[in-house]
């Protein structure tokens, strides 16, 4: 079997952190052969690292979108550039993994979308969160009727001071706003795949500047108030065409007691569940009727599962990135689709425009 070649645009923090790593695992199936970022040594350094012998770097995306050897390209660069380098990929004849979110706009995920489909390749979006243990533990439940019909859902992803200090993620010239767009579009995936309902009617917002110069306490160290320009919290309530309704909460610094992050909380007509968080540990709590009696129960997932001989521990990023290239190589859909990632677009970008504009959007 001839083995997928890999290029990657953007070689920070998320591609380290998870699609290097994920790809690296699928050596039988892929190479990874180009690695592209504007700051050269972070390109040289990941190419050293995770490279195949004829791999190389360089900091022009159009040098991977030109390689005709490419069959697939990661696009891991800040966010209002998903758009134009995705598109470009694909209309060379690349299949594109983009990470989250989508766009900043949801003109330009349309585009993405759009251009997929003329050009008959693979499109699908970061959404790691779906392969979490617990994640896929519920998508069963839901799939086997136990929660019913959900009419309501809170899609959770607040922390408690944890303003990420790297990258550029207070730039709003570069990455179209804070913790809605950086969080709230995982939460919002999540309650949305949950449901299997993607056409929102309206929606109302409330985004906050509150916070941009409290620095103390900042898990992950101080900031420069002088260059924070994004949202420190923003709150939506989403109707649904069907009537169903969700509630978003997405923020990096809000004085809460227990944070949860990319969690939702499902109610249906047989029963409900909650995701919690911990740290880096996910539990869910389930609620429902039997016998007449209220039933409680907790699945844990804090006991990692090893996998393989080795006993490796299986990551989402590693899950997602197995699925990713099983979709190419046998020629079927991601688990994440555009369509579905383009109506979380379109969403955050209308709790953006009703926080601004103080009145609801509808569709």
């Amino acid at each position: 079997m001839k083995k997928l070649r890999i290029g990657i645009v953007g070689c920070g923090f998320i591609a380290n952190g998870k699609h290097l790593p994920g790809l690296a695992k699928l050596s039988d199936k892929v190479d990874i052969a180009a690695f592209c970022d504007i700051i050269s040594e972070r390109a040289e350094k990941a190419k050293a690292e995770y490279g195949s012998a004829d791999s190389y770097a360089c900091t022009d995306y159009m040098q991977l979108v030109n390689d005709e050897s490419l069959d697939v390209i990661h696009v891991c660069t800040p966010n209002v550039t998903h758009c134009e380098i995705t598109c470009a990929a694909l209309e060379a004849g690349k299949h594109v993994m983009c990470e989250k979110p989508m766009a900043v706009t949801y003109a330009e995920a349309k585009k993405m979308v759009d251009t997929a489909k003329r050009v008959g390749k693979k499109l699908t979006i970061g959404y790691q969160n779906r392969f979490r243990d617990d994640a896929i533990y519920l998508r069963k439940m839901v799939d086997n009727g136990r929660l019913g019909d959900i009419y309501y859902a809170q899609a959770n992803a607040m922390r408690r001071r944890c303003v990420p200090t790297w990258g550029v993620f207070t730039n709003k010239a570069l990455q179209g706003g804070g913790p809605l767009i950086d969080l709230g579009t995982h939460a919002l995936d999540l309650t949305l795949w949950y449901m299997g309902n993607y056409e929102p009617e309206s929606v109302s917002g409330t985004v906050f500047y509150k916070m941009g110069d409290k620095t103390e306490g900042n898990l992950c160290g101080p900031w420069d108030p002088a260059s924070y320009e994004v949202e420190d919290s923003a709150f939506g309530f989403i109707r649904m065409k069907n009537g169903a309704t969700i509630y978003l909460s997405a923020s990096w610094v809000l004085n809460i007691m227990e944070p949860r992050e990319a969690c939702t909380t499902l109610c249906g007509t047989e029963g409900g569940a909650e995701m919690r968080q911990k740290g880096e540990d996910y539990t869910c709590l389930i609620n429902y009727a039997d016998g007449g009696r209220l039933v409680d129960a907790t699945v844990d997932f804090t006991q990692k599962i090893a996998f393989g001989p080795d006993g490796v521990e299986e990551k989402p990023g590693d899950r997602e990135a197995a699925q990713w290239i099983d979709a190419i190589l046998n020629d079927h859909d991601p688990v994440v689709l555009p369509e579905q990632a383009m109506v979380v677009t379109q969403i955050l970008e209308a709790i953006y425009e009703s926080g601004k504009t103080g009145k609801p959007v509808y569709f």
